[in-house]
């Protein structure tokens, strides 16, 4: 280790070369439950590009482990440290680099956070539609290694379809640029596209070019209650069917809900089975809000109440932002991230109901409901080890269940180290086998952030 540390230091100021145990044990997991997370070597926490090359470069003649590391908010154990690595922090590249309106995009480094983005972009008139829950804390770099979405995704999508380009330094510390700055190119293979998501596993992303879109107006919400989690499904399906596109559609079960009340004191009738929350943010809201009240009164909503104004929107979104925090409140959680065709989510939501049950457990289930992605929240006693081998249990049966009505394992926090075993369940033996040999090959040693995700 001394020569690892003393390598790393020709290169690197002495300040970023960390080997004291109280920060290393600071650095070494994410935010995901039922994760290991191994002893590092060395925390390095560069600040240039051509240290970072200088990192990747010593541990590949030295065959050393490296984690790539953003915020350490992520929910899968892809930041979680393994024994003798290298923890690699992108956190002091935090520069915004470019802002180009005219071109639609910005480029940026990987330690910005993603609501410093928003706020600078916002100056120019633009946006930067990529919102997760973290979106305060949260980098961009964690967001493009995991393809993070947020509560937006309904109608703008995910990070991978805002990332034109990135430069990305290779294990033995080449640097290579991928993608582009045009409004379009089909050159080559879409490196940019298989590097999001990647988990680090592929390479160290240094920049990225990402896209931006003219700002929207300012969304107006409704929020419409129903005696049951199948009624506001249906409501939901009917909206996709209708062609309409809002700009967030959010559901809550009646776990959710009841946490909600107790923490806010917020008024909702117990009685609530599912709460849907819906907005628009065009020029003129009130057409959609209309048809969607239609919709969900149709579908048999016991009450839709619209908002007035944008300061009544805030209020009523503001139970979806309370909704993990309620929850937490009850006990330890663990939040899944099952994604499944909007078409099958009344039965995602029958099925979570029905593990919760069978296994005295109690798990809300909170959903980017127009996309069909699905956080089932996991609530237990976590010093009591019958109740909380249940909740594993419970955990790996929403999985299933997911997988069963033909979704994912993961709609955007990624695999990590908590499910990188059913990974291969929903890629196969023939898919698990080409991912493992294009990982090969980008990094034929295996030492970037291994035993993650394959």
């Amino acid at each position: 280790m001394t020569d690892l540390i003393d390598r790393l230091r020709q290169a690197l100021p002495a300040s970023a070369v960390v080997n004291d145990p109280d920060v290393l044990a600071s650095y070494r997991h994410d935010m995901a439950g039922f994760c290991e997370a191994g002893e590092p070597a060395v925390l390095v926490l560069p600040e240039t590009v051509e240290q970072v090359r200088h990192v990747l470069r010593t541990a590949t003649e030295l065959r050393s482990p490296v984690v790539p590391q953003g915020a350490r908010t992520g929910l899968s154990g892809a930041a979680n440290a393994v024994d003798g690595c290298i923890l690699l922090s992108l956190l002091k590249l935090d520069r915004i680099l470019e802002i180009d309106p005219v071109n639609r995009l910005a480029v940026v480094q990987p330690g910005v956070l993603n609501a410093e983005l928003s706020r600078a972009v916002a100056e120019h008139g633009m946006a930067y539609p990529p919102d997760p829950s973290s979106w305060e804390s949260c980098t961009i770099g964690g967001n493009i290694g995991t393809g993070a979405g947020g509560l937006c995704c309904v109608k703008y999508g995910t990070t991978s379809e805002y990332v034109l380009g990135l430069q990305v330094v290779l294990a033995d510390g080449e640097l290579i640029s991928t993608g582009r700055r045009t409004a379009k190119g089909v050159a080559g293979y879409d490196l940019t596209r298989l590097l999001v998501g990647s988990e680090g596993t592929l390479g160290v992303v240094v920049e990225a070019v990402l896209g931006l879109r003219p700002a929207p107006a300012p969304q107006l919400a409704l929020a419409a209650e129903f005696p049951s989690a199948a009624a506001a499904c249906a409501a939901i399906c009917a909206v996709s069917a209708a062609g309409l596109t809002p700009s967030l559609m959010e559901l809550m079960d009646a776990t959710t809900v009841r946490a909600v009340n107790a923490m806010a004191r917020m008024g909702l009738p117990e009685s609530t089975q599912a709460l849907l929350l819906v907005a628009f943010d065009e020029a003129d809201p009130t057409v959609g809000l209309t048809a969607v009240a239609e919709l969900c009164r149709a579908a048999g909503a016991t009450e839709v109440v619209p908002a007035e104004d944008q300061a009544e929107s805030e209020l009523l979104l503001q139970a979806r932002r309370l909704a993990l925090p309620a929850l937490d409140a009850l006990g330890t959680t663990m939040i899944d991230d099952v994604a499944v065709p909007r078409s099958r989510l009344a039965e995602m939501l029958a099925g979570v109901a029905e593990i919760a049950e069978r296994h005295a457990l109690t798990i809300g289930v909170v959903s980017h409901a127009g996309d069909g992605n699905t956080h089932p929240v996991v609530v237990f006693d976590a010093a009591d080890p019958a109740e909380t081998e249940r909740a594993k249990t419970s955990f790996e049966e929403i999985m299933a269940l997911g997988l069963e009505l033909g979704g994912t394992i993961t709609g955007e926090h990624g695999v990590g180290l908590l499910k990188r075993d059913w990974l291969a369940r929903e890629l196969g033996p023939a898919g698990l086998a080409l991912q493992r040999r294009v990982k090969a090959a980008f990094d034929p040693l295996g030492i970037l952030n291994p035993g993650k995700t394959l």
